[in-house]
């Protein structure tokens, strides 16, 4: 019995079927690789194809600052997005050492930080929308046009990486108080309820987590009440400008037939946006981890999607996750393309039990 194998509604089911069957040919007893299994077929189902590539791959990093730190909702202050650019960028941060390590490229991308930009130089690119959103305390983080800014850049980001030949992709994040638009996105779009949504995000104590809890309930109220006439207009309400390129590369990734590896909380508020946006764009989606955001849970199963890594209490974001992940796409990808079948070895397969 093979482990449950998510459909893709709008995929070609007889090819989920047929790596089923395969799966089952393999020289093992049947379901014996466990969710490798259904890892190996939801690849397949993906791509379309019972042999399928797990490399090239990249992971493209989204950068920005978030106004709503004034309220005092995040532990770090906002020039940490600044050091942490640079860190990433200079090649010593978690996200640039694990990508390194499992083979994928690293762009990173600015989309709306607050500091001096950098010199031009490979890996890195400035595209701001604005130096940090507004305050979403106060009023609307983003105007409609920078949302679909945003959205564009994150598009682009996509369009790129399948022109450079690559197979798998994942986004990550960096920006300081953007688990305050994360969080307001999942009450949003996940029907997250307010004292699920709020997490500690970075290490938030009792009264940070406090102010963040009003914040977003009362930022969440306002932009509820236009979600159903104006949805572009309600998740700007909310948004973060790297969460809004996620959300455009997503959905520009599943339409040239990219296969994506979810990373945590963040990322996940940028697939939200992208379903609802382009539904359907979490049929190409594999999701790697789950998130210490109480959220996250809720988050992820909106989109039909359940975690590679359940129990690694992870919480960084900046695709460390998706990362992580991506070996277990490989081990899986060699598994059903490369195993000898029972019929290869001369083995007969036990006949059912009656």
């Amino acid at each position: 019995m093979n482990p449950t194998i998510p459909k893709s509604p709008g995929r070609d089911e007889a090819i989920t079927e047929a790596a089923l069957h395969r799966l089952d040919r393999l020289a093992k007893p049947a379901g014996s690789l466990g969710l490798l299994e259904g890892l190996a077929a939801r690849l397949c189902t993906i791509q379309g194809t019972l042999e399928p590539k797990t490399s090239p791959r990249r992971v493209v990093i989204f950068a920005a600052d978030h106004g709503v730190v004034a309220e005092g909702v995040s532990a770090w202050p906002s020039s940490v997005t600044e050091i942490m650019i640079r860190a990433i960028s200079r090649g010593g941060a978690a996200s640039t050492v694990l990508a390194e390590s499992c083979r994928a490229e690293l762009v990173l991308v600015d989309v709306g930080s607050c500091s001096d930009p950098m010199a031009p130089h490979p890996g890195y690119e400035v595209r701001r929308v604005g130096p940090g959103t507004r305050n979403l305390a106060e009023g609307p983080a983003m105007s409609p046009d920078e949302f679909h800014e945003a959205l564009a850049i994150g598009a682009d980001q996509a369009r790129r990486a399948r022109d450079a030949g690559m197979r798998v992709v994942a986004a990550g994040e960096m920006g300081i108080g953007n688990t305050t638009s994360g969080s307001c996105l999942a009450c949003l779009l996940a029907d997250v309820p307010i004292d699920k949504a709020v997490g500690r995000g970075a290490g938030a104590d009792d009264t940070t987590l406090e102010r963040k809890r009003r914040v977003v309930e009362s930022a969440t109220a306002r932009a509820r009440r236009r979600l159903d006439d104006d949805p572009a207009g309600a998740i700007a309400e909310v948004a973060g400008f790297e969460i809004a390129a996620m959300a455009g590369f997503f959905a520009e990734s599943r339409r040239l037939g990219l296969t994506i590896v979810l990373d945590g909380m963040i990322a996940t508020a940028g697939a939200l946006i992208a379903e609802v946006l382009e539904p359907g764009t979490a049929d190409s989606m594999i999701a790697a981890h789950l998130s210490q955001e109480p959220a996250h849970a809720k988050m992820l199963a909106k989109l039909g999607l359940e975690p590679l890594l359940s129990n690694w209490r992870l919480r960084l974001g900046e695709g460390t996750g998706a990362l992580l992940a991506i070996p277990l796409l490989d081990a899986a990808a060699a598994m059903i393309s490369r195993m000898d079948t029972l019929e290869d070895l001369g083995i007969l397969p036990p006949e059912p039990a009656e």
